[in-house]
């Protein structure tokens, strides 16, 4: 058996790419690059090979050792071809990750959705490890789920199963990125809290998160979390707010799919402890009485690097 895969974590504001030792799951180097501004296929793809090649370094012979390179995307994804069909966080549609990198590298490519191999990261050696029922849901510039059932992930009728934030909260609602009006990510993500922020001061509300802010920047969830730290009214405020849709679209969770555990993950969730708690107190209390006593809540692990090394196995998946 090989040694080593590469894993790739598409995201919505950065690609994080790791060389993963297939024995023990240990990330053995890592690149990261942002996506925020440079988005669009030939970017993205630009970035993604790069990215690779630079995990490869002057080491040809390394290639040889690679079993696989797999590539969580944010989106929604065509397992089987290996297409990401639809990232609008990405500005990318129809896109042939596995064709193009397969042409430039020769390695078997394989792709999934970005939560769905955060769970599988936490599933072998993480949060999930020793659990067969549970639910990964990632907060971070999205609101994305994965579905574990009988120690597999449940995909649906057309692969597009545990789509949380993209459930309607509200009917006539704020817009989000998929085009929908109403959806869950509008209002319970980390770019949600962004534009929350962002228009408040606009409209001249003080907020201690000017002293991080940089010209130009976004506003990030370690920013969030020193604002919430130093108590600032308007940033508590707007966490608050999107931790009661959350732990709504958590409860939901409980209730319709009863699983055994909920793993919680993603920049927000890392930063900000606050977001985290308030979230699985208001979660249980939303809950009925039954599943809301039984649920545990646990925080992914593997970090950063939940992603990668969930990709990095996508090939035992079998397609």
């Amino acid at each position: 058996m090989k040694k080593y895969s590469i894993g790739i974590d598409l995201g919505g504001t950065k690609i994080l790419s790791a060389l993963i030792d297939r024995e023990t799951g240990k990330v053995l180097e890592h690149v990261k690059k942002k996506t925020k501004k440079d988005k669009g296929p030939g970017n993205i793809v630009k970035k993604m090979v790069e990215s690779t090649q630079e995990l490869l370094g002057d080491n040809k012979a390394l290639l040889s050792e690679i079993s696989s390179i797999g590539v969580g995307t944010a989106g929604q994804t065509d397992r089987e071809s290996g297409i990401l069909v639809a990232a609008p966080n990405l500005d990318c549609y129809n896109l042939n990750i596995r064709q193009i990198l397969n042409e430039y590298f020769n390695i078997p490519v394989f792709i999934g959705n970005d939560v769905e191999v955060a769970a599988l990261g936490e599933q072998k050696f993480g949060a999930g490890k020793g659990c067969d029922d549970f639910v990964c849901v990632f907060v971070g510039t999205g609101v994305g789920s994965a579905i574990v059932k009988d120690g597999k992930l449940i995909y649906g009728a057309t692969g597009t199963a545990g789509e949380i934030g993209h459930i309607i909260v509200d009917l006539n609602g704020r817009q989000c990125a998929c085009g929908a009006h109403g959806c869950l990510e509008a209002y319970a993500s980390r770019s949600a809290i962004e534009k929350r922020i962002e228009g408040a001061l606009k409209k001249g509300r003080k907020s201690c998160i000017l002293d991080y802010l940089e010209p130009g920047k976004a506003i990030t969830s370690s920013m969030i979390e020193k604002s919430v730290e130093r108590e600032d009214e308007l940033v508590i405020q707007c966490v608050t707010e999107a931790s009661e849709y959350l732990s709504g679209g958590l409860a939901s969770i409980i209730n319709f799919i009863n699983p055994k555990l909920i793993i919680l993950g993603g920049g927000l969730i890392e930063a900000v402890d606050y977001f985290y708690q308030k979230t699985i107190k208001k979660a249980r209390a939303k809950s009925l009485p039954v599943p809301a006593a039984k649920i545990q809540f646990k925080k992914a692990i593997l970090g950063d690097f939940s992603g990668v090394i969930g990709a990095a196995f996508l090939e035992e998946r079998g397609f």
